[in-house]
């Protein structure tokens, strides 16, 4: 078992390294020039030559890129080209906004998820079960950015029950209870995907361990409704939960990524759209290297903790 995992986080090293391969050299094939896009109309030329030379964007690709890499270790991802301050100061408080909706997102798409698909499942063919697919089939074909305009239209103009977007009130006093009330709106706007392909995997767990021979050994044996829901099916669903809401990862960055737009949530959703816009590369770069590690660190958690939840590797055997 150690050993699958060591092996695991060997294999992390050099997809990392490839990954950061392909968010430098595909963020240099775009035609914009950052330099003349930021500067063109504040500096003459010749300054802007100079500050291509004083950033190295007059080498080589392979020598901008290992200067790049020894930045994201020893100086916070370099200088910012249209702030002209360090792109950690930038990119981390917000990329730390957004693993705070990421995470909120990822409980709330689990939960009502795993509800949605227990429910269909227990209740498989019936008036209940027909009606949650439905209504899973309708959202998975809404988009995140009209749902979320809905979300806001209901819960803080119609109904007034929430804030319409922001991460604080700035009247208020900033805390937890603040937070949180900022967080309901956005995290279920960006659960939509996520929760409706959860709802549906779990749903086709429960349906096949339902109708499982050891199943109906049980209730042969007189074993009750509660305990072969809660203690039967319910733990034989845990590894597809588990393995399920791994793969949904990308869908939450996605919907997190628009949300923030649509509720002003600072994150890095925003900051990449203003980098983009800039052509802010050092900003663009870090910004989807943080991404793409994020991705990659909770794929790799979620297979440590399917080798956990399996009996055979977790007693010892192969």
């Amino acid at each position: 078992m150690a050993r699958r995992i060591l092996w695991r986080l060997a294999n992390l090293v050099p997809l990392l390294f490839v990954i950061s391969l392909l968010v430098f050299f595909i963020s240099k094939a775009g035609p914009a020039d950052p330099v003349k896009d930021v500067l063109s109309e504040k500096m003459s030329p010749e300054q802007i030559e100079q500050i291509r030379q004083a950033y190295g964007l007059d080498q080589p690709a392979w020598k901008q890129y290992l200067h790049w890499l020894r930045d994201m270790f020893t100086n916070g991802g370099g200088i910012s080209l249209s702030v002209r301050s360090p792109v950690s100061g930038i990119v981390f408080p917000a990329f730390l906004n957004t693993l705070i909706l990421g995470a909120a997102t990822t409980v709330v798409a689990v939960a009502l998820g795993v509800l949605i698909g227990f429910v269909s499942g227990i209740r498989h063919g019936r008036l209940i079960d027909r009606a949650a697919m439905l209504l899973v089939q309708i959202g998975s074909n809404l988009p995140i950015y009209w749902f979320g305009l809905i979300v806001i239209w209901l819960t803080a103009v119609q109904w007034n029950w929430l804030p319409p977007g922001g991460m604080h009130d700035l009247r208020g006093d900033g805390g937890f209870g603040d937070l949180l009330l900022h967080l309901i709106a956005p995290a279920f706007a960006a659960s939509l995907v996520s929760m409706l392909i959860i709802a549906r995997f779990v749903r086709a767990a429960v349906i096949e361990s339902a109708g499982s021979d050891y199943i109906r050994t049980y209730r042969s044996q007189g074993f009750g409704r509660a305990a072969i829901l809660g203690k039967h099916i319910g733990r034989n669903i845990l590894p597809p939960i588990v393995n399920t809401t791994g793969l949904t990862v990308g869908s939450v960055i996605t919907g997190v990524v628009f949300v923030e737009t649509i509720f002003s949530w600072p994150g890095l959703g925003s900051v990449l759209l203003n980098a983009i816009a800039g052509s802010d590369y050092p900003v663009i770069q870090s910004g989807i290297l943080l991404v793409a590690t994020t991705f990659v660190v909770v794929n790799l958690i979620t297979d440590v903790l399917l080798d956990l939840l399996n009996p055979r590797l977790r007693h010892g055997g192969a």
